[in-house]
């Protein structure tokens, strides 16, 4: 039971950031990248301070050196991602991030001397193959941008990764609060390096952005973190894979963007994905019957 509340609580955060590629795009329209990132983690760790603000006082130096740790390793993440788009292609900083999806399993393979599971591995690439199929347009160039791009899929694979493994010992919603709180500390002082400090407050500026912060930052990565504890790192990213799925449905029905064959069979690799690493469990013992 409680895996099925993994799955659908990380179906539920895919949906929510699929959602945020809207979001993003109006966002940017008033305010930097830059701007745009301490403002989403400054949403969030306000919010979860006021709403499990007893946490405070269970935060142990575990807990407060892991969720630094994963708040650090987010926000490098993101910068990574935001820089390298300013280099490459939308399609190909969309493809790219979402790599992660097949690094994952091997962090545990190189670094935790894992066993490769062959049911998730298989997904995560099926998932790479349609994520490809939904987002890619093949220029055949390698740029910087690139480069920078799939050095952020790294970033995200590793806080996938460990974010499944700390919260094992720790408490989730602390594990949030304290990456968010990591990451808006982070923000803040890069935006204020940079002399980033002019912010709109015109609503059509504040609404996407309170979005980005309630929706794709707290609940969303709130969630990730409750619903890994469940769930192994390879399905959870296989299952987060989903958000360029969702992406692609939200800016076929909000920004009227045209549905094409491509991005069908796009999707079709991204299910099929899903299925693969669910039906693993009653593959098993079917497997074991033939050795």
């Amino acid at each position: 039971m409680k895996k099925y509340i993994g799955e659908i609580g990380l179906i539920i955060t895919a949906i929510i950031w699929g959602s945020g590629f809207v979001g993003s795009a109006v966002a940017l329209d008033h305010y930097t990248p830059y701007q745009i990132l301490v403002g989403r983690f400054l949403i969030g760790v306000i919010l979860l301070s006021l709403v499990f603000y007893p946490k405070f006082k269970t935060i142990k130096k575990g807990a407060l050196i892991k969720g630094v740790i994963l708040g650090s390793i987010l926000y490098i993440a993101f910068v990574l991602q935001t820089v390298g788009l300013q280099f490459t292609t939308p399609s190909k900083n969309a493809f790219l991030t979402a790599v992660n999806v097949v690094i994952v399993p091997f962090i545990g393979f190189f670094i935790h001397k894992r066993n490769l599971d062959i049911f998730e591995l298989t997904g995560a690439v099926l998932a790479v193959i349609g994520i490809a199929f939904l987002s890619l347009q093949l220029t055949g160039e390698l740029n910087i941008g690139d480069v920078l791009t799939l050095l952020c899929a790294f970033a995200f694979a590793f806080h996938i990764f460990y974010t499944a493994r700390f919260v094992k010992d720790e408490d989730a919603v602390v594990l949030t609060l304290v990456q968010m709180g990591t990451a808006a500390v982070i923000g803040l002082s890069v935006v204020m390096m940079k002399g980033e400090t002019n912010f709109s407050f015109e609503s059509s500026a504040i609404l996407p952005l309170v979005y980005l912060g309630v929706f794709s930052t707290t609940i969303a990565y709130l969630l990730q973190t409750v619903s890994q504890k469940f769930i192994t790192e390879t399905k959870a990213a296989i299952i987060l894979s989903t958000e360029a799925l969702w992406g692609t449905l939200f800016s076929v029905i909000l920004l009227s963007e045209l549905l094409t064959v491509r991005m069908s069979v796009g999707a079709v690799f991204i299910l099929v994905a899903i299925i693969i690493a669910e039906i693993k469990p009653q593959l098993m013992p079917f497997r074991r019957r033939l050795e």
